[in-house]
């Protein structure tokens, strides 16, 4: 099921911000397994796919902070040279357009956790499902 929550979070654009946010999410046992950031338009945002979408939103919740909370395509393959780009290809192939992504590590493997930020949701996650089964 390579759908999974994800959380887009606006936060200060200041020094420590950033880990002031992940140490509370850490504090409550929440696993962060891939994210990005980056500053747009003055602010910063973070992306992120975490392994308790529930007690992250009532985290994020409770710190007041500015997040949404959507789905993206997720794909957990082989940690080696080719996957990332066997993965957007093939979403490429079949006309799904990618507009973000990131990648990350599943926990207690080495395998890698992608993520997908596309314009067709179900028919990504169809693909990507396919692409991991090839892998057996």
């Amino acid at each position: 099921m390579p759908k999974e929550k994800e959380f887009t979070v606006t936060i200060e654009d200041k020094p420590g911000a950033l880990g002031r946010c992940f140490l509370a999410l850490a504090e409550r046992g929440v696993n962060v397994l891939a994210f990005q950031s980056y500053v747009e338009e003055g602010e910063s945002l973070a992306r992120f796919v975490v392994d308790d979408p529930p007690t992250a939103n009532t985290v994020l919740g409770g710190l007041r902070m500015i997040f949404e909370e959507t789905e993206v395509a997720v794909v957990r393959l082989a940690h080696r040279p080719g996957e990332l780009g066997r993965a957007a290809s093939r979403l490429g192939e079949n006309q799904i357009n990618i507009d973000y992504s990131y990648c990350g590590l599943e926990p207690g493997s080495t395998r890698a956790l992608l993520a997908f930020g596309v314009d067709n949701l179900s028919k990504a996650a169809n693909v990507l499902d396919e692409l991991a089964a090839e892998e057996g």
